[in-house]
């Protein structure tokens, strides 16, 4: 398979389209798409799989990526596909533990892979970038969080309404 190299080529231009990188300055952004690659998976390519060590994060330029996740009888069920502007990976960067999911690649597409050693770097070079880098991750994982709760609750309450049976407000 031939790549075409334009392909893999990261552009401050680029890394303006995510919001992982609002409100950094150009120069952070010229040094970022220095210093960041574009990784190119294949269909069916998996990224990482469930307990894996952290090597990465990625954000998604382009292409569609599905995350599973293992259930205590074995099964891989399907929590969510993601597409361009989405990032994965991050839960293993910020609480350094194992991947808690596996990702798939569905579609072709183009990824920024940023390693712990990068966002390091950038701590090291603009602590204020670095600083707002890491906020943004905390607000789609609280954003995440407050899906999931909700989800939770849902669940919780069709589960109780189909396993006890609430009286009637008759009385009778």
């Amino acid at each position: 398979m031939t790549v075409d190299n334009a392909a893999k080529q990261l552009t401050p231009e680029i890394l303006k389209q995510f919001g992982l990188f609002g409100a950094l300055n150009d120069d952070v952004l010229q040094h970022l798409a220095q210093s960041l690659t574009i990784e190119l998976p294949e269909v069916g390519q998996v990224l990482f799989h469930e307990g894996d060590p952290t090597t990465s994060m990625f954000v998604v330029i382009d292409g569609e990526y599905e995350v599973l996740k293992r259930s205590r009888h074995g099964v891989d069920t399907r929590v969510a596909v993601l597409g361009p502007g989405d990032w994965f990976g991050e839960m293993s960067i910020v609480d350094i533990q194992p991947r808690s999911a596996t990702v798939r690649a569905l579609a072709p597409g183009r990824l920024i892979r940023i390693t712990p050693q990068e966002l390091d770097a950038l701590y090291r070079y603009d602590l204020r970038s670095y600083a707002i880098i890491v906020l943004n991750l905390a607000r789609e994982l609280s954003r995440r969080l407050r899906v999931t709760d909700g989800l939770v609750a849902d669940l919780v309450a069709n589960v109780l309404d189909h396993y006890v049976r609430r009286p009637s407000a008759g009385g009778g």
